[in-house]
């Protein structure tokens, strides 16, 4: 005896958009994720448990690893020429820069460093982590990414090229996780 197809309730078009959304994100962080080796799953335990987990893994691993892909993409770009208006790939202003080399690991961003003020997880100055934005004077109007160690690196202005500075020589107003 066959069913009737067209009785059987559908999965919504959200859902099953956001399912494959998830399984293809999955399968890219698998590539930037370390290899490890897994123990044989506990009695009991099925695969829709161990890859739930395996995908919360990855979802937790996927933020540290595009602010890790941008700041590595800016630093690449150190010596660049500055240039007003410019996003690259040859010239840059600050926030060109930081759209360019974020929207590379995947990540847009809003194309003034005023705009981009807003957006992510405001962090406080000590908790600053490699990736995170830094916001500069008030109201903002200067972006770089943080290196790590007091550092930045940023498109500064006209005549210098992209650099690494300390972040302490500029009027510190705020920083953001993307």
């Amino acid at each position: 005896m066959s069913e009737d197809r067209s009785t059987l309730p559908r999965p919504a078009p959200l859902i099953r958009t956001a399912v494959v959304a998830a399984t293809a994100a999955a399968a890219a962080m698998f590539a930037l994720l370390p290899a490890t080796a897994s123990a044989p799953a506990a009695p009991g335990a099925n695969a829709a448990n161990v890859v739930i987990r395996d995908v919360q893994t990855l979802a937790a691993h996927a933020p540290v690893a595009a602010r890790t892909s941008g700041l590595q993409n800016a630093l690449g770009k150190v010596g660049a020429p500055y240039r007003w208006g410019a996003a690259g790939p040859s010239a840059f202003d600050c926030s060109g820069l930081v759209v360019w080399a974020f929207g590379k690991a995947g990540v847009s961003l809003p194309r003034t460093s005023r705009a981009m003020s807003t957006v992510g997880t405001p962090v406080a100055k000590s908790d600053l982590r490699p990736g995170d934005l830094v916001f500069f004077y008030r109201p903002v109007s200067h972006v770089a990414i943080y290196v790590g160690n007091g550092k930045v690196v940023h498109a500064s202005t006209s005549g210098q090229p992209v650099k690494i500075s300390d972040m302490n020589r500029m009027p510190f107003s705020g920083a953001r996780r993307v």
